[in-house]
């Protein structure tokens, strides 16, 4: 199974940006889709963007035109670039490879606050 470790997360106050980044154990070329999760607090785990190898997206209504996800294949790396952050995007980030029957990073905070 596909080990996944994010990076990236922090503090940030409102309007600012933050890039996540997702680390794999092996190269990406044979996973199909990959994406970013979240789970605000005290609610449920929620699709924020998946890529595919083809490069097709899909975004969550709440976050398109200020999240960007990518992927290089090669370098083993799933990205968010997230820009114009709102204090609701605050939140666990997970880092999903559609592999194995589904894995799972550690998930990554991200806190928009002033």
């Amino acid at each position: 199974q596909v080990q996944l470790v994010e990076s990236g997360g922090g503090l940030v106050q409102p309007g600012g940006f933050l890039r996540l980044s997702c680390a794999a154990s092996r190269n990406l070329f044979s996973i199909y889709e990959m994406g970013w999760y979240r789970q605000p607090p005290g609610k449920q785990r929620e699709l924020v963007a998946t890529v595919t190898n083809g490069g097709r997206t899909k975004y969550a209504d709440s976050v398109k035109g200020r999240f960007a996800i990518s992927r290089s294949n090669g370098e083993r790396k799933l990205y968010l670039q997230m820009n114009s952050l709102k204090p609701e995007d605050t939140a666990v980030y997970y880092c999903y490879a559609d592999s194995d029957g589904g894995s799972w990073g550690q998930g990554t905070q991200v806190t928009v606050s002033s």
